[in-house]
């Protein structure tokens, strides 16, 4: 993948940069403007943890951006090149993101500077269980006031860790599990969870294809059966998206950027051959059937019809953003094109679909997961057999009103009751539809609002002043 290079803004300037768009059309009153756009808090801890008979201190951050709407909710992410300013700025993108999505949670951002993949897996609990005790004893994680999830070099394995942490340190809590979302099912997690982000973005991206004029805009026609996409980053999201969109939705993964290089096939690469590979072998390189590229980065400069980041921020930046060929641009990361970039891809008419948005599938299904913890119940429990039941009765109706038998595929369907998976992802798909709607609407309603990362900007903000209006607060 790229290195964050190339660009001069830091990324929660980049962001805020980005916000005073938004904040440009609405003429919002500068005091309040400045209570949305500010951090609230941030903890920086340091702590020492001793590895294989060595002391070893580590650094990590929790940034706590609005707590607008309780409570606070961000991933926690561990990579080495994690810092105050990258944390800060993935919990602004929260709380935009949670407005816009309509989730009522505030935002909020972890991370620990670490290579998670230079410790083993008994250190790296130790390290996550510390970590964890550090955020709890100052009040940065908790099921009422900030919840964690998984990020970048996290993942439910973190969440189970953190779980226990918080369970064992605060017994009486009845919604401990609460505390993170994103664990395993089978320790309180929500089905549907792990691939809820490509999921979203696949969801997202088959309402964009129902608006023709929309679609038009890119110079794409309006089938997404044969388009070709170019995927960054084929971690969890990557992955999930890349796979759904050409396993169901007939699109053609034509290359795969990772670590080491990049992948080409113009015919298509199977998503899950190159996945394997991946875990096999640590990289993409001498994957068979396919075109190899040691320069990855130049990869993203491919003509392409769609390129989805979906892995470091600030890949797209104003040195290559000139250079990019691809008539839409799905950001699967968050903030992978720069405010300098977003500048002259909207001066080259490039449509982008922005992270607020396009991501959230991730932090939808949290709050249902979080939703499902405090009601001790999971989804479809009470309801599954009633529904099944009374489409039996609908069947039996139909069949005798008719005199004949329904094929069995159509019975199938019809005495189906919802389980949890099903509930999942129709509150998703629903969520991500609406989303795009309001979205929408507001470059319609605004008629110099010419992007969909500002229309949704726009969203967030409106949403955040009533908040604090509502409140008193302002």
């Amino acid at each position: 993948m790229t290195e964050r290079k190339n660009h001069t803004v830091s990324f929660s300037r980049s962001v805020d940069c980005m916000v005073d768009q938004a904040l440009a059309v609405l003429k919002l009153d500068t005091g309040l403007a400045q209570a949305i756009k500010g951090c609230t808090a941030v903890l920086k801890v340091l702590f020492p943890v001793e590895i294989k008979g060595e002391i070893q201190v580590f650094t990590g951050w929790r940034a706590l951006h609005s707590i607008h709407r309780l409570p606070a909710k961000g991933g926690i992410r561990y990579a080495p090149s994690v810092d105050q300013d990258e944390i800060e700025a993935l919990a602004a993108l929260m709380t935009y993101k949670c407005a816009i999505m309509d989730v009522p949670f505030g935002g909020s951002k972890g991370g620990l500077c670490i290579d998670p993949l230079k410790f083993e897996r008994d250190d790296l609990k130790q390290i996550t269980r510390r970590f964890t005790q550090e955020l709890i004893t100052r009040g940065f994680l908790s099921p009422a006031m900030n919840v964690s999830a998984p990020d970048m070099g996290t993942g439910q394995r973190e969440m189970a860790w953190m779980a226990d942490t918080y369970k064992h340190l605060n017994p009486e809590d009845i919604n401990s599990i609460a505390c993170v979302t994103g664990k395993p099912v089978h320790l309180g997690g929500v089905q549907g969870r792990l691939e809820a982000t490509g999921r979203g973005l696949q969801y997202a991206l088959r309402e964009f294809f129902r608006h023709p004029e929309d679609v038009a805009a890119t110079g794409m026609d309006g089938l997404m059966d044969g388009k070709r996409v170019v995927v960054q980053g084929l971690g969890n999201v990557g992955y999930h998206a890349a796979k759904f969109l050409s396993e169901e939705d007939g699109m053609k993964i034509i290359a795969v950027i990772e670590r080491d290089g990049a992948v080409i096939n113009e015919k298509g690469l199977s998503v899950e051959a190159v996945y394997q590979h991946l875990i096999k072998y640590g990289g993409v390189k001498n994957f068979p059937d396919a075109r190899y590229v040691a320069n990855g980065a130049s990869v993203l400069e491919m003509a392409c019809d769609i390129l989805i980041p979906a892995a470091l921020e600030r890949v797209i930046h104003k040195d290559n953003a000139p250079h990019i060929k691809a008539k839409l641009i799905a950001e699967a990361a968050n903030g992978p094109v720069t405010f300098e970039a977003d500048r002259i891809l909207k001066k080259r008419k490039v449509i982008v679909l922005p992270d607020t948005f396009l991501n959230a599938g991730g932090v939808v299904v949290s709050y249902f997961e979080w939703v499902r913890n405090l009601s001790h119940i999971r989804f479809g429990r009470m309801e599954r057999r009633f529904e099944e039941l009374r489409g039996r009765g609908i069947l039996q109706a139909i069949e005798e009103a008719t005199d004949s038998k329904l094929p069995q595929k159509l019975c199938q369907q019809i005495v189906h009751g919802a389980d949890e998976l099903d509930l999942v992802r129709s509150g998703l798909d629903d969520t991500m539809c609406l989303a795009f709607q309001q979205i929408k609407d507001v470059k319609e309603r605004y008629k110099n609002v010419y992007t969909y990362r500002t229309a949704s900007y726009i969203i967030a903000i409106e949403k955040i002043a009533r908040s604090y209006q509502a409140t008193g607060i302002y």
